[in-house]
C-alpha cells in the first residue's frame, strides 16, 4: 500500500510537467489518464484505510478520515479531467487560447496533486504547507483568463487566503508550543504523536490553537465571516477550476480543521470545539441562505450554495453524535459530486449562451437535452431531495442532532436548508424552464429602430457586433431581422459523460452506499470521538 501513496503523489505531478512541455492535445490525454488513474488508486487505498493506517517514512500517512477526503478529491479530479477535454476544445468564449490552455492543463494537475497530498501529510506542518500550495496554484488558475474581473478576484483570494493561512500557521505554532510542553522541543508536529499526549496539553494554548485553526483554515473552507473571497473566485475561474475549488478545496480545508478538532476534543473535552464549530456553522447557514436570493451570476449563486454546505458540515460535527458524523462524512462525498455536477452543468449553459447572467440564461432544458436535465438533477441533489446522497447525509445529520439533544440547532439547520433550496431552485428554474426569447420582426413595428437583437444575430445583418466574450448579454439595434437563437445540442459529449457519472454516484450514495464506505465511516467516526460527551 505505500506504493499506492507514492503513485498518488507522482501521477498528477508528472502529468503537470508533461502538460507544460507538450502540445495541448497531449496534455488533455495525459490529464484524463492521470485523473482516472488517481481515482482508481484511491479506490484501491480505501479498503486498506478502513482497516488500518497506511504510512510511508513517517512523512505520508492515510487513515480512514484521510481516505474519505481523498475519495472526494480523486473522483472530482477524474470528472474534471474528462470534462475539460470538451470545455477546452473548439472555439468560443469559456476557455483561454493557446499557451494559457497548456498552463491550465498543468495547473489542474498541480491543483489536484496538492489536494491529494494534504490528507496524506503525517504532521500538521506538512498539512499547512500542502494547503498553502493549493492557494498558490488555485490563485493562478483563477486569474488565468486574464480579464480585469479574474485579476481582481485572484488578488482578493490571495490576500484573504494568505491572511487566513497566516492564522492557520499561528495555530500550528501553538500546537507545537503545546506539544513541546509534554514531548520536548525536538518533536516534529507528528499528528499521531501529538494526539497520544493531547490529554496532557496546556488548555489555554489548545484553545487558542483551535480558534485560530477554525479562523485560518475556515477562510479557505468558506465559513462566514471569512468567506468573502469565495463568490468572486468561483465566478471568475474557468468552470473546471470552480468545480475543484468548491467540491474539493473547501473540503480539504475542512479536513485540516478536523485534525485540530481531534486534538482539542481530547485535550479539553468535546464542548468547546463543538460550540466553536456551531457558531461558525450557523452563521454560514443563515448568511448563505439570504444571499442565495437575488443573485445575478449563476456561478456566484453556486458559490453561496457552497458556503451553505460548509455550514452544514460544521453544524454536523458540532452535534457530535455518531449518526451526525456519519452524515458529515457522507456529505463530503455527496457535495463533491453534486457541486461538481452543478458547476459543470452551469459551464455548459454558459458555453452555449455566452453569459453567466441568470436573467439572460433561458431555455436550458430545450437547448441542452442532456446537460440541462443533469444540471437540474444536480440542483435537486444540492437541495437534499431524495433519492440522492445528500438527502441521506442531511437526514443523518439532523437525526444525530436530535439524538444529541441539539433541538434548536437542528431546527435552524432544517429551516435554513429549506429556504436556501428555495432560493437556488427559483433561479435555476428560470434558467432552465422559461423559454429562450427569439425576437421576431415579421410584423411592421411602430418603432423598428428600437428592436433589440442579440449581437451574434446583429453581425449576420451587418450591424456591429459586441465583443465575443460577452456576446449573449450584449444587444444591437437592427431592423428587418429575425434573431437566430443558439442551436439545440450539447457543446461536447465530453462535457456530459462526467456529469452523468456524478449523477449515478449521487444515486448510489443515496440508495445503497457500498459496504466498504460503512467500514470506512465507522473507523473515521471513532477517530473523531463520535459519541464522546
Amino acid at each position: 500500500m505505500p506504493a499506492v501513496l507514492l503513485l498518488l503523489l507522482a501521477l498528477p505531478l508528472a502529468a503537470a510537467l508533461i502538460c507544460l512541455c507538450s502540445p495541448v492535445a497531449v496534455g488533455r490525454v495525459v490529464t484524463a489518464l492521470s485523473g482516472t488513474a488517481s481515482f482508481a488508486a484511491v479506490l484501491v487505498l480505501v479498503p486498506a484505510a478502513a482497516r488500518h493506517d497506511v504510512s510511508y517514512l513517517h512523512v505520508l500517512r492515510v487513515d480512514a478520515l484521510s481516505a474519505v477526503f481523498m475519495l472526494a478529491t480523486g473522483f472530482l479530479y477524474a470528472a474534471v479531467a474528462v470534462y475539460s477535454i470538451g470545455y477546452l476544445s473548439g472555439d468560443g468564449a469559456g476557455h483561454p487560447p493557446g499557451r494559457r490552455t497548456r498552463l491550465l492543463w498543468a495547473g489542474l494537475n498541480l491543483f489536484a496533486w496538492a489536494m491529494l497530498a494534504a490528507p496524506m501529510a503525517s504532521n500538521l506542518a506538512l498539512l499547512w504547507v500542502a494547503i498553502e500550495v493549493t492557494t498558490i496554484v488555485s490563485a493562478l488558475l483563477v486569474a488565468i483568463e486574464d480579464t480585469d474581473g479574474a485579476a481582481e478576484a485572484a488578488w482578493k483570494y490571495v490576500l484573504l487566503a494568505s491572511t487566513g493561512l497566516g492564522l492557520a500557521l499561528l495555530a500550528t505554532i501553538f500546537a507545537y508550543y503545546a506539544g513541546a510542553h509534554v514531548l520536548g522541543q525536538s518533536y516534529d508536529l507528528g499528528f499521531t504523536q501529538l494526539l497520544s499526549v493531547a490529554g496532557r496539553l496546556p488548555h489555554t494554548a489548545v484553545r487558542l490553537m483551535f480558534v485560530l485553526a477554525v479562523l485560518g483554515f475556515g477562510t479557505k473552507m468558506g465559513l462566514v465571516p471569512v468567506h468573502t473571497w469565495l463568490p468572486d473566485a468561483h465566478s471568475e475561474a474557468p468552470t473546471p477550476v470552480s468545480a475543484l475549488l468548491s467540491g474539493s478545496l473547501l473540503a480539504v480545508s475542512f479536513y485540516a480543521i478536523l485534525r485540530f478538532y481531534q486534538v482539542t476534543q481530547v485535550a479539553l473535552g468535546p464542548a468547546f470545539p463543538r460550540n466553536v464549530l456551531l457558531v461558525f456553522g450557523v452563521a454560514s447557514l443563515v448568511l448563505s441562505m439570504l444571499y442565495l436570493f437575488g443573485q445575478r451570476d449563476v456561478k456566484r449563486l453556486l458559490a453561496y450554495s457552497s458556503v451553505e454546505h460548509m455550514g452544514i458540515l460544521a453544524v454536523g460535527v458540532s452535534f457530535g453524535a455518531p449518526a451526525a458524523l456519519a452524515g458529515v462524512l457522507l456529505h463530503v462525498l455527496g457535495h463533491a459530486a453534486a457541486k461538481g455536477n452543478a458547476f459543470m452543468g452551469a459551464g455548459a449553459l454558459v458555453r452555449k449562451l455566452g453569459t453567466k447572467q441568470i436573467m439572460a440564461i433561458r431555455g436550458g432544458l430545450d437547448l441542452l437535452p442532456a446537460s440541462g436535465p443533469l444540471f437540474l438533477l444536480a440542483v435537486f441533489a444540492l437541495g437534499a431531495m431524495p433519492p440522492f446522497g445528500l438527502f441521506r447525509s442531511e437526514f443523518e445529520i439532523v437525526a444525530g442532532g436530535l439524538r444529541s439533544g441539539s433541538y434548536a440547532a437542528a431546527a435552524v439547520l432544517i429551516i435554513a436548508v429549506t429556504i436556501a433550496f428555495a432560493g437556488l431552485a427559483g433561479s435555476v428554474t428560470r434558467m432552465l424552464m422559461l423559454p429562450l426569447s427569439r425576437p421576431s420582426l415579421s410584423r411592421p413595428q411602430a418603432h423598428p429602430e428600437r428592436t433589440l437583437v442579440p449581437a451574434h444575430a446583429a453581425a449576420v445583418a451587418g450591424a456591429p457586433a459586441a465583443d465575443p466574450a460577452s456576446a449573449a448579454p450584449q444587444i444591437t439595434r437592427v431592423t428587418g431581422v429575425t434573431a437566430p437563437g443558439p442551436a439545440r445540442g450539447e457543446p461536447s459529449a465530453w462535457m456530459v459523460v462526467p456529469v452523468a457519472a456524478g449523477t449515478l454516484a449521487l444515486l448510489w450514495l443515496g440508495l445503497h452506499p457500498p459496504a466498504v464506505l460503512d467500514e470506512l465511516f465507522a473507523r473515521a467516526i471513532t477517530l473523531l470521538g463520535g459519541g464522546a460527551s
